[in-house]
């Protein structure tokens, strides 16, 4: 079962690689092309050069990498202030955190790009990256691994030793959470390299992030589709990349996650 599911996902990739190796006029006959043609390296020149993708790479793993990293850790601490802490108003709180959720992302473009102009970041990767630089679904998750994965009487006991609240999250919070951590930070990046929508607003081919940047391939009267086939297999194999090198490490963290729960 596993096995046809694997397959059954490896489908599209492997379809946009053929189609990324023939030309617009094969790609267009009946029936479609199964299998690889010779016009790969051709087609992936053309998507480099023409969408601007090295720069694109470069500010989406910016991009990605800083909103992974500032979500992980701002979701981290403020997880850890609503499963553990006791203060006024927490529950009322959380469900304003939780309620915002619930609103859709495009209410908030207008306010939102006229706050990056007032700011002068139009068009700056700043723009992007401050918005999402923290996640409701981050903290509600990071809140609700910790209240069982972090037991109270071990905060307790670093108190009763003489830790300050920083030295409890650095030496007690931060490797209760590394598992949970590890898969948030995942999942933000993934996100964070997929997102379309706010930066094709806030961004510019002349600045682009990946998803930007392929959104100027195959312009014309008859767009060609095997070039932007090569530009989207581009913006895709360094997230293969990146899961193919850090996936022993996330797996491993979730099972001794799992394992010390």
């Amino acid at each position: 079962m596993l096995l046809v599911f694997t397959l059954g996902s490896l489908l599209p990739l492997l379809w946009t690689a053929i189609a990324a190796s023939r030309d617009n006029q094969r790609l267009a006959s009946t029936p479609p092309p199964f299998w690889f043609g010779g016009n790969l390296g051709h087609n992936l020149r053309i998507a480099w050069s023409d969408a601007n993708m090295g720069k694109a790479l470069f500010n989406t793993v910016f991009v990605a990498g800083t909103i992974s990293i500032g979500t992980v850790a701002f979701a981290t601490l403020a997880g850890f202030a609503f499963a553990k802490l006791r203060f006024r108003g927490r529950n009322l709180l959380l469900v304003l955190v939780i309620g915002t959720m619930m609103v859709p992302p495009q209410l908030s473009v207008v306010p939102l790009f006229m706050a990056m102009a007032k700011l002068e970041w139009a068009n700056q990767l700043q723009a992007v990256i401050l918005p999402m630089l923290v996640s409701a679904f981050g903290v509600f998750f990071m809140r609700q691994y910790l209240i069982s994965a972090l037991p109270t009487e071990l905060i307790e006991a670093a108190r009763m030793d003489g830790a300050h609240s920083l030295r409890v999250v650095w030496h007690v919070v931060f490797p209760a959470a590394r598992p949970a951590m590890a898969v948030l930070g995942m999942l933000t990046f993934v996100m964070a390299w997929n997102e379309f929508f706010w930066p094709i607003i806030a961004l510019t081919q002349d600045n682009p992030t990946v998803q930007v940047a392929l959104t100027g391939l195959g312009r014309g009267y008859v767009p060609d589709q095997s070039v932007i086939m090569a530009g989207a297999l581009l913006g895709t194999l360094p997230l293969l990349v990146a899961f193919a090198v850090f996936g022993k490490q996330i797996v491993g963290g979730i099972m001794q996650g799992a394992v010390k729960g």
